[in-house]
């Protein structure tokens, strides 16, 4: 069953209950954000989360969103008329391996992707076809994931994602493979004294070696959402906890 969700005071997303999103999707977008970015992609986009979120920062001038499965495409072409974002915003449908010629190469700023986190073959897959797609690295691997962004990035643009601290090395080894170099690493913690959670790695094509590890990012201090969290919420996590 379709919804709509406000983000923010102007603009609303379409979900229903195989694609809707979670703190990753709005941690991401977050990071990811920049001001000298013009132009970006979103891989695996489901119900475009992470371009409404730039274009609610209204930084963005123009994004993509890619997405293989049509009832994640449908929502979010909802989503751009609902917004009259159709100048702004447009979705691909496309396997992410099979991209030539349906989207530019090379001319783009920054591409997203919020993965699936489990490989193929690790845990077990969920009968629902567009969880299980969502969730598992069933259509395509993290290789695959950085051999597109690294097509479809401009010389130094930049390559953000969000994923499992297990999975780290692999991480920067497909990354390295494919000539983006892990530039950006954030581990995000739920509360003091507990293991990551999720890690969020920016690359950018064609750089040097050299990584800044930024201060971990708390979601929880006290027992109540960390002052960071709360400003990047803003009133959507307000509107949520109500």
């Amino acid at each position: 069953m379709e919804q709509l969700e406000p983000l923010g005071k102007d603009l609303g997303i379409y979900v229903n209950e195989n694609h809707r999103f979670g703190t990753d999707a709005i941690l991401l977008a977050d990071f990811s954000l920049n001001l000298k970015a013009n132009i970006a992609c979103d891989l695996g986009t489901g119900c475009g989360i992470i371009p409404m979120l730039w274009m609610k920062n209204k930084v963005m001038q123009r994004a993509f969103g890619v997405e293989i499965q049509a009832d994640g495409c449908n929502l979010a072409e909802k989503t751009i008329s609902h917004n009259n974002l159709e100048n702004r915003f447009s979705v691909i449908k496309s396997d992410l391996k099979e991209l030539k010629g349906k989207i530019p190469f090379g001319i783009f700023d920054l591409v997203t992707c919020n993965p699936p986190y489990k490989a193929l073959g690790a845990g077990i897959p969920n009968p629902d076809e567009s969880l299980r797609l969502a969730r598992h690295e069933t259509l395509c691997t993290f290789g695959d994931i950085a051999k597109a962004a690294s097509e479809l990035l401009k010389f130094s643009g930049r390559f953000c994602i969000c994923q499992r601290p297990e999975r780290l090395v692999d991480i920067f080894c497909e990354m390295r493979k494919v000539k983006i170099e892990p530039k950006r690493l954030r581990l995000v913690i739920q509360r003091e004294e507990q293991e990551p959670w999720l890690v969020l790695v920016e690359g950018r094509l064609g750089s040097k070696p050299g990584i800044r590890i930024l201060p971990p990012l708390y979601v929880e201090v006290g027992g109540k959402l960390s002052e960071e969290i709360t400003e990047i919420y803003e009133d959507y996590a307000n509107r949520k906890g109500q």
